[in-house]
C-alpha cells in the first residue's frame, strides 16, 4: 500500500483529494493548521487515514515511510490570503522548502499545487505554461501570487538539482462542495447570496471573465499528473470562459432566487481575463473536464443548502 501526504489535507480541495486516494488504495496522512482548512472535511475518514495538526511553516518530522508528497497548503481565497499575508507567504516559501526536503528524505514524488495567479492579470488569453505572466509583486495580490511563484521556482530547483521527481500543477478557479460559506469567491458568494435572496454583489462591470472547474474533474487531473512523468508545469481547469455578470445571471436561473445584481468597486489587481490553456494535460495526460456548469453549480448549491 502506497502512502500519500497531503498537506492542506483539511481544506476544500485538499478533503477531496484526501477521500479520493483513498478509494484508490492508498494510506493518507493529512497535514493542516486549519486556519482555513476544516476538521469537518475529512472526520469521515478513518481506515488508512491519518491527520496531523501541523504548520508546515515549521520543521516536518513523519515516522511513516512516504511515497507521494502533495503539497496544497496555502490560502487560496484573497479574503484569507490578504489578512494573512504573512503565513501565506511563509506557506509557499518555508512550507514548499520543508515538503521538499521531506520528499528528499523519503525519496517521495512531489507535488506542489500551484495556481493561475501566476500569470497575474495576462496580457494574453487563455493562458498556456509558456507564459510568464504579469504580476504586481507589491500589489495587495503579491502575497499569493508571489509565494506561488517561489514555490515553484524552488520545485523546479530541487528537480534540477536533486533529482527529485516533482510535478506542479497550476490550479484555475475551482469550486464545488466543502467551500466555505465565506470564502469570498465568486461561487459560493452568489450561490449564498442567491439561496439568502441577498444581492448578487458583482465588482467592476462584470465584464471580467472566470472558467469554473468542478472538483471531481481537477481531483482527477491531480490524480494523472501524479502519476505520470511530466516535470513542466501544467495548467488545470475549465476553458469554458464566462464573464462574471453571465454567471450571476446562471446562478439567479439554477436558484430561483428574487436577487438583483448590485455592482460595486473594482479590487486592486483583480485579472480582468482568467482561461486555461489546457491543450498539454489533454494531450499529455489524456485530461479534460467532464462536469459540465449547470450539474456542478446544482450539486455545489445543493451541498449549500444542506450545510
Amino acid at each position: 500500500m502506497k502512502t500519500v501526504l497531503i498537506t492542506g489535507g483539511a481544506g476544500f480541495i485538499g478533503s477531496h483529494l484526501c477521500e479520493f486516494l483513498l478509494e484508490k488504495g492508498f494510506k493518507v496522512i493529512c497535514m493542516d493548521n486549519l486556519i482555513t482548512g476544516n476538521e469537518d472535511n475529512i472526520k469521515h475518514l478513518n481506515k488508512n487515514f491519518k491527520f496531523i495538526n501541523h504548520d508546515i511553516s515549521k520543521e516536518i518530522k513523519v515516522k511513516e515511510d512516504i511515497d507521494y508528497i502533495l503539497h496544497f497548503a496555502s490560502p487560496a481565497s484573497p479574503v484569507d490570503y490578504q489578512k494573512i499575508p504573512i503565513q501565506t507567504l511563509k506557506a509557499g516559501s518555508l512550507g514548499t522548502h520543508n515538503t521538499l526536503g521531506l520528499a528528499l528524505k523519503k525519496k517521495a514524488i512531489y507535488v506542489l499545487a500551484s495556481t493561475s495567479e501566476v500569470y497575474g492579470d495576462p496580457l494574453i488569453n487563455p493562458q498556456p505554461e509558456s507564459y510568464w505572466g504579469n504580476v504586481n509583486p507589491i500589489g495587495v495580490r503579491g502575497c499569493y501570487d508571489e509565494a506561488k511563484r517561489f514555490a515553484e521556482a524552488l520545485t523546479v530547483a530541487y528537480h534540477r538539482i536533486h533529482k527529485l521527481d516533482t510535478k506542479i500543477i497550476r490550479i484555475f478557479n475551482t469550486y464545488g462542495p466543502r467551500m466555505r460559506k465565506y470564502d469570498g469567491r465568486v461561487v459560493p458568494n452568489f450561490i449564498n447570496q442567491a439561496l439568502e435572496n441577498k444581492p448578487l454583489t458583482i465588482y467592476g462591470k462584470g465584464k471580467q471573465t472566470r472558467s469554473f472547474c468542478y472538483v471531481s474533474d481537477l481531483v482527477d487531473g491531480i490524480y494523472k499528473l501524479m502519476l505520470s512523468d511530466i516535470n513542466e508545469p501544467v495548467n488545470m481547469g475549465n476553458p469554458e470562459e464566462h464573464t462574471v455578470l453571465e454567471f450571476a445571471e446562471i446562478i439567479k436561473k439554477l436558484t430561483k432566487t428574487k436577487s438583483k445584481i448590485e455592482f460595486n468597486e473594482l479590487p486592486e489587481d483583480d485579472p480582468h481575463v482568467r482561461c486555461p490553456d489546457i491543450s498539454k494535460a489533454k494531450k499529455e495526460l489524456g485530461w479534460e473536464p467532464k462536469v459540465s456548469l449547470k450539474d456542478g453549480i446544482n450539486k455545489t448549491i445543493e451541498w449549500f443548502k444542506e450545510n
